[in-house]
């Protein structure tokens, strides 16, 4: 048994110290990663408005257009995957900039618990479509895709 363990910490040991390709020749360019691709441009997905909810409301009210609330969680892994896959999708930002009053809120925090109060909220990610007087005109549930938050918000009236 002693051998065994003293062969495999011989072994890790000398995995260790063997140099790598880059190590030998750091003049060569490394091979780029797959699947990794550039940070989106804050620009091109949904441009959120940080305001209090009152002047959200008034501000809705008087560009007579509907609220488009992000109701999340910091902890929320689908809100996460829903902030980085699907908020920042041209088309979607592109959509929403211009029919909708953007916020996102984290439901937990600031005005986000009394918020929850005003809509009682089943699960995170929810996403409020509201009108300028507060009243909701539709709910939906869960992480989407770009496509799917294109349809939705077309449908609300």
């Amino acid at each position: 048994m002693k051998k065994v363990i003293w062969l495999l910490a011989i072994l890790l040991v000398g995995i260790h110290s063997v140099p790598t390709s880059a190590a030998l020749n750091p003049s060569e360019p490394r091979p780029a990663k797959v699947g990794k691709r550039a940070p989106a441009d804050d620009t091109e997905g949904i441009q959120f408005t940080e305001a209090s909810w009152k002047d959200i409301l008034k501000k809705a009210k008087a560009e007579k257009k509907v609220i488009f609330l992000d109701a999340y969680a910091s902890w929320c892994g689908p809100c996460k995957l829903l902030q980085k896959n699907v908020f920042t999708k041209k088309a979607v930002g592109e959509f929403y900039n211009g029919k909708f009053i953007n916020v996102k809120m984290d439901m937990e925090k600031g005005e986000g618990p009394a918020l929850s109060q005003v809509y009682p909220l089943e699960a995170y990610p929810t996403l409020l479509f509201i009108d300028g007087n507060g009243k909701v005109l539709k709910k939906v549930l869960g992480l989407q895709t770009p496509e799917n938050l294109i349809a939705i918000g077309k449908s609300v009236k």
